[in-house]
């Protein structure tokens, strides 16, 4: 197996307790990921399953051998296209699920004669096609929920159970799972930077400007997902512009967390920011 199934595995991994945002007591599909891929800006707040593996490839580098969509029947259909799907599992195959396999999808980190494992996004404890957050299942390879599964094309091959497995450029075997990262150096983080210094940037131009105008969008718009998740911030107003809704919100993150006075207006401290950034899987720095 090459190493960039390693990669992608272990960013599927990094992810396992990620959790989608709610609105009025209830989950309400709205993620970080569809804003994260090129394309897909537009799936926030819908079912994200497919949005959260085409994530994955573009972080681990291979967006070109999976289908970039939000939708499962098209992913299906893009991997039979190119002569790239098997009813048998594969390490870092696509897996499907439900009728045709359009009703639900996850990436395949390892199998063996009876189940396969499994990180999802949009499931559930039940393991339900709408669920919370990002999980690691182990399902039966042969339920009737489980359709098949596409094999992206990886310089190297992988290693899969299908006894053709030669045709897709794979290796057979009984069982396998995803190897670990081999590298001299770090493991590449999963998890967006988001700079004080930046955010104070922002929050200096944005507030006196007009209406839409951003300053490190990226990074702000991070935070505004999270102060909607926690429920400081309308998600229609997370625009990427720091204005004085987004002020209000950190503002009052603050004062939940326990600062008072001065400690809780002004400026976006680096302390407060690391506290946000625990809770909603990005880093914090100066």
């Amino acid at each position: 197996m090459t190493n960039v199934i390693a990669e992608i595995a272990a960013i599927a991994n990094g992810e396992v307790g990620y959790h989608e945002g709610q609105s009025n007591g209830h989950w309400d599909n709205f993620q970080r990921y569809s804003p994260a891929v090129p394309g897909l800006e537009w799936s926030q707040n819908q079912a994200w399953c497919a949005t959260f593996v085409s994530w994955l490839a573009l972080k681990a580098k291979v967006a070109d051998l999976f289908p970039l969509t939000a939708s499962c029947a098209l992913g299906v259909s893009w991997f039979k296209n190119k002569g790239r799907f098997s009813a048998y599992p594969a390490v870092g195959a696509q897996v499907f699920f439900g009728s045709g396999g359009g009703s639900h999808t996850g990436l395949v980190i390892a199998y063996d004669a009876d189940t396969i494992t499994t990180v999802e996004g949009n499931t559930n404890t039940n393991g339900s096609a709408e669920g919370d957050g990002v999980y690691r299942k182990t399902r039966y390879r042969r339920d009737a929920y489980t359709y098949g599964y596409g094999y992206p094309a990886y310089v190297g091959g992988s290693v899969s159970a299908d006894p053709d497995a030669a045709k897709f450029g794979y290796k057979v075997a009984a069982k396998a799972s995803a190897p670990a990262v081999t590298t001299d150096k770090p493991a590449s983080t999963t998890k967006p930077k988001v700079s004080v210094k930046h955010l104070n940037a922002a929050r200096k131009a944005d507030v006196p400007a007009a209406t839409g105008h951003t300053t490190y969008k990226a990074e702000v718009l991070i935070v505004e997902n999270a102060l909607v998740a926690e429920k400081y911030m309308t998600k229609k107003y997370a625009d990427g512009s720091w204005g004085t809704l987004t002020d209000d919100g950190y503002e009052a993150f603050r004062r939940a967390e326990g600062y008072k006075g001065d400690d809780a207006k002004g400026a976006v401290g680096l302390e407060s920011l690391k506290k946000l950034a625990a809770k909603h899987g990005f880093t914090a720095t100066a």
